[in-house]
């Protein structure tokens, strides 16, 4: 008897997205072989996925930001983007949908996939974060009429949905597999050809083209004032998109910083690190993995910022992952009119010279990191979404 095809399709998008959905892919086709099942996954997202293997209808991975202003260059592409799919799908049904991050899109795709096909499972994986900064019971409600079975990585994630309706499954964090692979300290500054002894600081503005404008700028002349009070720091800055490069480079040049632009080696980036000053999102979990202090900042449009906070009510306890899982201050953030270059160079200065402080810190990860469950979270997910798929006729 030959084997069993199958079509999963896997919306995502924006670089963090396409890094989550690369390793479910791989963990997908895994299952799939010990299932005895031909598995064909198409998808929208970036070029991990296709390295992954997964067939892609378009590129997402570019496409993302974060505020009302900032979002509106992206309608236009993202309603095309969601027609091609849209139309590629009623010509090859998929046998099951998953939908990671990416609420709008995916929130679409989901509902097309109620509408046409009402017999094909979807799942939620890495659900929009309403958990934490839900400013109405809509959105939530969306995605738990959209989805068949959510696959939450953070516990309050699990709780937050099972409380509303949704069949939830706690997975655990996928960083935690991808992190068994990481290099260690040593490792990482070998393979970058750089001093073992030396003060290593990654900067890590943008994996969206807004955090070009807002964030790089305050980083930077931060890093700037850093290297004139400590000569001898070292900056290294990971290029997440090629399309960034030019811009990064340049600002690199107008602040004067000794900072090396590395491309594809992320990983060793973080690893190799003493401190990291960064914007807020999943590399703060890749950090905190891999114990390297961290201050984390993040700046909007001032105008989204304002109609956030006076006109929607919006308001978050914490915006960094690492902050989320226990619900705890473990790594500083500076947000918007925090976000100063003083404040990000005092809270550095402390990592960097107070022994306490950083010891404190390095605590305070191990707790957190217990609460991100056991290695295999990409495996798990693979096996709950394969038996969702629907039994042969």
């Amino acid at each position: 008897m030959g084997q069993v095809k199958r079509r999963i399709f896997i919306s995502t998008g924006e670089v963090s997205g396409d890094l989550q959905g690369a390793l479910l892919v791989e963990a997908l086709y895994r299952q799939a072989e010990f299932a005895g099942i031909d598995l064909e996954i198409v998808a929208t997202g970036g070029d991990r996925m296709v390295q992954a293997g997964a067939k892609l209808l378009a590129n997402t991975s570019a496409i993302g930001s974060i505020g009302i202003l900032e979002s509106l260059r992206y309608v236009l592409p993202t309603i095309q983007t969601q027609r091609q799919v849209k139309q590629w799908l009623r010509q090859n049904p998929p046998d099951l949908v998953v939908m990671i991050d990416y609420f709008g899109p995916n929130i679409g795709i989901g509902n097309f996939t109620r509408r046409f096909f009402p017999t094909v499972p979807t799942v939620y994986y890495i659900a929009p974060q309403e958990w934490v900064w839900s400013m109405s019971a809509a959105n939530t409600r969306r995605v738990v009429k959209a989805t068949d079975r959510l696959l939450a990585i953070f516990p309050a994630e699990a709780d937050y949905y099972q409380k509303w309706g949704s069949e939830v499954v706690w997975v655990g964090h996928p960083l935690i597999d991808r992190m068994q692979r990481a290099p260690s300290r040593t490792e990482a500054r070998t393979t970058l050809g750089i001093d073992p002894d030396g003060t290593v600081i990654s900067l890590i503005p943008a994996s969206r083209r807004q955090e070009i404008q807002y964030i790089l700028p305050v980083m930077f002349e931060a890093a700037r004032q850093l290297q004139a009070k400590l000569p001898q720091v070292e900056f290294l800055i990971p290029l997440s998109l090629e399309v960034y490069r030019k811009a990064i480079e340049q600002a690199i040049c107008s602040y004067g910083l000794r900072a090396e632009l590395v491309a594809g080696q992320t990983q060793a980036v973080l690893a190799a690190s003493d401190l990291a000053i960064t914007k807020s999102g999943t590399v703060n979990l890749e950090l905190a993995l891999l114990n390297v202090p961290q201050v984390v900042m993040y700046r909007l449009n001032p105008i989204t910022a304002w109609i956030a906070e006076h006109l929607l009510k919006y308001a978050a306890p914490f915006i960094s992952p690492v902050n989320l899982v226990l619900m705890q201050p473990i790594v500083p953030e500076l947000l918007q009119r925090q976000a100063t270059p003083e404040r990000i160079v005092a809270e550095s200065l402390e990592f960097l010279l107070n022994p306490d402080r950083r010891s404190k810190l390095l605590a305070d990860y191990e707790q957190m990191r217990q609460n991100l469950g056991e290695v295999g979270v990409s495996d798990r997910a693979a096996q709950e979404i394969l038996s969702l798929l629907p039994a042969l006729e």
